[in-house]
């Protein structure tokens, strides 16, 4: 479908769409900053795509869409980031490095076999050389042919080293660029696309080990961005996302799953333990009374709801975090600032 939105802007129909996108903008409140036209543009384009998916539980939500809003959506969403530009940028770097190597490789062999035809040359001159001159300018000759493979041996060297470290300099930006790209700008937590990533790598392998996977959720969050505007809302996300960063150790996954819920995976773990840690989250966010940056005005405590559920043998991802979000909403319902486990998976006879 990104294609054919890519194709719809250099056609007839790019103006028509182009209203249409301004006017969706306007009718939500959306600014029409160069990176929202974009982003509604894919959206209209492809309504029932994934990015239509989030933005109608953005706008349902009454979420602004902030700029860094927009950026987490371009990031996840957008058929075009910056891990791809950065690939393109590598392969191109690389294909220079490899056919600069071809070339010393290729000049290095010509010189051997230079060499090879020197030294039989050398051969036959010496079975029927005779004389004391004769035999200095053989010599002679070997040396200089010896010198230089040498040289062309350690130029080839020279630039082999040099691309070695090129390419590990390469791969070293490029695992950044990766981790960047999977990672929410906002808390540091890793982001929707790296969750979705792992989870489905977790429910791919063995049915023997134990998972479990919590999605939580900060309590009446729209209304306390209401009160004190969204850069308050960021600095609550971000203290939620470090209590979650300090209690999600070793083989735990904690990410960002959208908007104020975040989504932890416990590889190995038991509703017992699964049930402990979600409890010290709870405690600890709601144990701190939160003051503003800005005016130091007190903000009273948060408190978050959990729900989890414990994968079943041969269940998916998509079933899993269904189950997860069912236990979340029980929360929401018995009161809010609690943890609830899903029940068994009830499955067709």
């Amino acid at each position: 479908m990104a294609v054919k939105v890519e194709l719809a802007v250099r056609g007839p129909e790019a103006y028509s769409l182009a209203r249409n996108v301004i006017a969706e903008m306007e009718k939500v409140g959306v600014w029409p900053t160069p990176l929202n036209f974009e982003l509604w543009m894919y959206y209209l384009g492809d309504p029932e795509g994934a990015l239509g998916d989030e933005i109608r539980r953005l706008l349902k939500e009454r979420t602004v869409i902030s700029d860094e809003t927009s950026e987490m959506l371009a990031a996840e969403y957008l058929p075009r980031g910056r891990l791809s530009e950065e690939i393109r940028d590598a392969g191109a770097v690389l294909d220079r490095e490899l056919a600069s190597i071809q070339t010393a490789i290729a000049k290095a062999h010509k010189t051997q076999a230079d060499y090879g035809v020197t030294l039989a040359g050398a051969s036959e001159s010496m079975d029927s050389t005779r004389g004391a001159a004769a035999i200095k300018d053989l010599v002679g000759g070997l040396s200089h042919a010896t010198r230089r493979v040498r040289r062309e041996t350690a130029i080839l060297e020279e630039r082999l080293e040099s691309s070695n470290k090129e390419i590990a300099r390469l791969q070293r930006h490029l695992e950044q660029v990766r981790r960047e790209a999977m990672t929410d700008a906002l808390t540091n937590l890793s982001n929707r696309k790296a969750f979705d990533e792992r989870l489905a790598e977790l429910c791919s392998e063995t049915e023997t080990a134990p998972l479990a996977l919590a999605l939580l959720d900060i309590d009446h969050f729209k209304r306390f961005n209401d009160t004190w505007g969204h850069q308050t809302g960021d600095q609550v996300l971000r203290y939620v996302a470090t209590v979650l960063s300090r209690l999600c150790v070793g083989d735990r996954f904690a990410a960002r799953f959208g908007g104020e819920e975040f989504a932890v995976i416990f590889p190995g773990e038991k509703t017992g333990s699964v049930t402990a840690v979600l409890e010290t989250i709870r405690k600890e966010v709601a144990a701190r009374s939160l003051r503003r940056r800005s005016t130091n005005d007190d903000l009273g405590t948060v408190t978050i709801s959990a729900g989890f559920a414990l994968r079943e043998p041969g269940e998916t991802a998509a079933s899993l975090l269904g189950r997860a979000d069912v236990a979340l909403y029980d929360s929401k319902r018995a009161g809010r600032n609690c943890v609830t486990g899903a029940g068994a998976l009830t499955r067709a006879a």
